[in-house]
């Protein structure tokens, strides 16, 4: 699958995950991708779309939180093995 560029919002608690996502959602078209937990209850949301649709969401969660944010980043035009990681994600398999 093609995809025009990623958005990674990383917070602690998969609650603050919904929040941040529910923004990123109402801020600009983005589409849910994956939700990724890990141990210590860091949740990474990944939001896909146009280029400055995704850069929006992830700055509108940036400069006005919702929560706590421990890492964000805009991934423009994603390398195959990138698409393959989140393919991995969203079929529970890593």
């Amino acid at each position: 699958m093609s995809y025009g560029a990623f958005g990674l919002v990383e917070v602690i608690g998969a609650a603050n995950g919904v929040v941040v996502l529910d923004q990123m959602c109402k801020a600009s078209e983005v589409y849910f991708e994956a939700s990724y937990t890990r141990n210590g209850g860091h949740d990474t949301i990944v939001v896909s779309g146009e280029i400055s649709a995704v850069a929006a969401a992830v700055d509108s969660v940036k400069y006005n939180p919702p929560c706590e944010i421990v890492a964000a980043a805009v991934i423009s035009g994603p390398a195959e093995e990138t698409c393959r990681v989140l393919d991995g994600w969203k079929a529970g398999k890593m």
